[in-house]
């Protein structure tokens, strides 16, 4: 059974994933619109995986036979500046995510739940794979050192490459 104070916390936590989901899917609309298509693709793929996140944190409440409760889910921002604006959020976002899967790691701890603590070490190491994946992308577009989609082919066509593996949360 969860405290009620974790309880609050993952269903915040739900709708942080459901919002990262929404802010990604905004991200692939915007490199729509500017003709990256394998920018868009990679966002694509970001979105699925924070939806595949939202559920894990689902099921895993369901199996505390605990209650999720839907919270609104905020409006993302829909223009960047640039390419290299839009990834450098992506990395700042991740890293606010980061400290909130850190903070529920310290909850668990707080609340001597250990089994939480360790449901959460999954995504404490997801965090990581996260921050480096924004992170390449980023220093590929400063080394080339243009913003223009023509100048952005090849790193455009490096994206479109990456695809969504589902994830199985057989006992979460």
């Amino acid at each position: 059974m969860l405290s009620e104070k974790m309880e609050r916390a993952i269903n915040n936590q739900i709708n942080r994933e459901l919002y990262s989901a929404y802010l990604y899917l905004a991200m692939a609309a915007y490199f729509d619109s500017v003709k990256l298509p394998g920018f868009s693709s990679w966002m694509k793929v970001q979105y699925q995986e924070e939806l595949s996140h939202a559920m894990r944190f689902l099921e895993y409440m369901a199996q505390k036979e605990t209650r999720v409760i839907m919270l609104p889910i905020e409006e993302p921002p829909i223009e960047w500046r640039s390419p290299l604006s839009a990834f450098e959020e992506v990395f700042k976002h991740e890293q606010k995510v980061t400290g909130m899967i850190n903070n529920l790691v310290d909850i668990a701890a707080s609340e001597n739940d250990s089994a939480t603590k360790d449901f959460l070490q999954w995504f404490v190491k997801e965090q990581e794979e996260e921050e480096e994946s924004a992170g390449k992308v980023i220093y590929k577009i400063r080394q080339i050192g243009g913003e223009e989609p023509e100048e952005l082919t090849s790193i455009d066509a490096e994206l479109a490459k990456r695809k969504f593996t589902a994830q199985i949360f057989a006992g979460v």
